[in-house]
């Protein structure tokens, strides 16, 4: 009876955690290096796999909150190039980044991505392979870079923001074959949270290419006069200034032109030395590490608080044992002037006494016991017999 009773708990279990976590087919996107990719996980999509609503148990209302969780198969994160946005479990998700070449070298990358209701706590897996190929122009030799102060990232991400932009960007380059290279966050270049008030944008930077050179406007903004009202925090006088506005505020004193058509304007050259392995090589440790000595760390880090302690102590010393004799002698000194002032107390008070003794002169009446100042009669106490205070007044008297 316990064999069947441990196969059927097993089979409710199996059958409990595949209605919680359901998976969607794979996904085929086609990203090419030198151009910006953005793949909107739609919320649509994974919100009607989940298995309450598959399973027609119960039917979940729109505004559910769906949070998403990316990473590259076998790896906790995702690649380098890869970026993923969103901004409440109410808002879309984004997956966008340019590849580069060295992500075309590597061919296919699968993304895994995770939905997860807030309310039901049900999971729904997808995952999205990553076919990196070549663009048609293997390299765009003039790049600029502009930075839109109005703008979060994801707000630039959807197409329709990305065409407006292009847009602008063709007014003031006088071409129409232009290529949005990349797209990064203010956050990711160390930017600054603006403040939670409304109209505060983080901003992101838009990098476009193009095969032709700059034009006038572009290269209006690198003058000397330009720079030089940069530098006093004044905006720089453009013709092509308001070709964005009002959609686009662009920062022209931010702005990043890259000539990349001379050999020696490629980017910064990697020497390969310490810190710096080359392309599919592995760190190897050294395995001979030379000794090193750690006696000047002791003398400094150990003796020597221990030395100036020991300085310290000695010092104290001196004070509590060394010179206690000049005190002894000052309580010495104070002991014998009191006892100066005791003596000739008690000496001037003995030589009062003996000058009263020796006196001649007969002893004052009023001092003597029972004295009666109208009669000047001395009578002894214990001869009287009777009690004056009932003798009449009168006869007391006679």
């Amino acid at each position: 009876m316990a064999a069947p009773r441990l196969v059927w708990i097993l089979f409710l279990a199996v059958v409990f955690l595949g209605g919680l976590l359901a998976a969607l087919p794979d996904r085929n996107v086609y990203p090419v290096t030198g151009e910006i990719f953005v793949h909107e996980l739609e919320r649509e999509l994974f919100q009607d796999a989940f298995p309450s609503v598959h399973n027609n148990v119960e039917e979940i209302p729109p505004d559910v909150p769906i949070t998403f969780h990316a990473r590259l198969l076998g790896y906790p994160d995702l690649p380098r190039w890869l970026r993923y946005i969103q901004r409440g479990p109410y808002e879309t998700a984004f997956l966008y980044g340019s590849p580069t070449a060295k992500e075309k070298k590597a061919g296919r990358q699968t993304i895994e991505v995770k939905a997860y209701n807030r309310h039901t706590y049900e999971t729904v897996k997808q995952r999205i392979i990553f076919n990196i190929g070549s663009s048609p122009d293997e390299q765009l030799p003039y790049q600029a870079e502009f930075f839109v102060k109005n703008r979060d990232v994801e707000e630039v991400l959807p197409v329709e923001a990305q065409q407006l932009f292009q847009q602008g960007v063709d007014s003031i380059w006088d071409q129409d074959d232009l290529h949005i290279i990349n797209i990064t966050s203010a956050l990711d270049r160390g930017g600054r949270v603006p403040l939670p008030i409304e109209g505060r944008k983080e901003g992101v930077y838009i990098k476009v290419g193009s095969i032709y050179p700059f034009s006038d406007c572009l290269v209006a903004t690198k003058s000397l006069d330009n720079e030089a009202r940069c530098n006093m925090e004044q905006q720089p006088v453009l013709a092509c200034h308001d070709r964005f506005y009002p959609v686009f505020i662009i920062d022209w004193c931010n702005i990043t032109l890259m000539d990349l058509s001379s050999p020696s304007t490629t980017g910064p050259v990697l020497i390969s030395g310490d810190g710096v392995l080359e392309d599919g090589s592995e760190f190897e440790p050294p395995t001979d590490a030379p000794e090193k000595t750690f006696l000047y760390d002791y003398l400094l880090t150990i003796l020597l608080p221990l030395l100036v302690a020991l300085l310290l102590c000695l010092f104290l010393t001196y004070i509590m044992c060394c010179r206690r004799e000049g005190l002894d002698k000052r309580d010495m000194a104070t002991s014998d002037i009191q006892m100066v002032h005791h003596n000739t107390i008690h000496g001037n008070t003995e030589e009062l006494r003996h000058m009263a003794s020796s006196r001649e002169v007969p002893q004052p009446l009023s001092t003597l016991p029972m004295f009666n100042v109208r009669t000047g009669e001395s009578i002894n106490p214990m001869q009287r017999r009777y009690d004056s205070a009932h003798v009449p007044l009168i006869l007391d008297q006679k």
